[in-house]
């Protein structure tokens, strides 16, 4: 199963453009990302699928919100999978200067999932429609049964967590001011 759905290679001609335009080479943003540049270049190249973890770590540093780099054609919902989160962009929008990406979220019990810090400002506000999440910065998670509702700065290292043998069902939606 691959961890996005949709075109790679449209994925990685988008980070390949972006990296390029702020003058950053592809060492350079590897280093930065905390990710392999063999990674990182089969990325831009299409051969190499990303993890919601990695498009993650590379948009941070690119000071985008990950639907930026994401083909977001107008056939089907894109699908990123992580470690243990799986994530429908449902929408992506913009209001005065900040962009927001709606999903709907799965996390299966037993899994875990870190990700990385997204550029400054950026908040996370989570939704449960059922199970338990445990989720938010990694030194003070956070947790949420059905109806509950999670909010944090997800600019520091987090993580997403189901609490229990139940998967959660959840709407997560992402804020990114304009990086400055």
């Amino acid at each position: 199963m691959t961890a996005v759905s949709g075109d790679p290679r449209e994925v990685g001609r988008k980070v390949r453009r972006l990296r390029q335009e702020r003058g950053i080479s592809l060492s350079e943003l590897a280093r930065r990302a905390g990710v392999g540049k063999a990674t990182l270049s089969g990325l831009e190249t299409g051969v190499r699928n990303p993890t919601l973890e990695t498009l993650w770590a590379v948009t941070a540093q690119l000071g985008v919100p990950i639907a930026a780099v994401l083909d977001t054609g107008p056939a089907a919902p894109v699908l990123v999978r992580g470690t243990a989160v799986e994530a429908t962009l449902l929408e992506v929008f913009d209001d005065a200067g900040v962009t927001y990406e709606l999903y709907r979220i799965r996390v299966p019990p037993g899994a875990t999932q870190t990700s990385p810090a997204h550029h400054h400002g950026v908040t996370e506000h989570i939704t449960v429609f059922s199970g338990t999440l445990s989720a938010g910065p990694l030194d003070a998670p956070l947790v949420a049964g059905p109806g509950g509702y999670l909010s944090w700065r997800s600019d520091v290292p987090h993580g997403y967590a189901a609490v229990g043998a139940e998967p959660v069902l959840a709407s997560l939606l992402i804020r990114y001011p304009a990086a400055s």
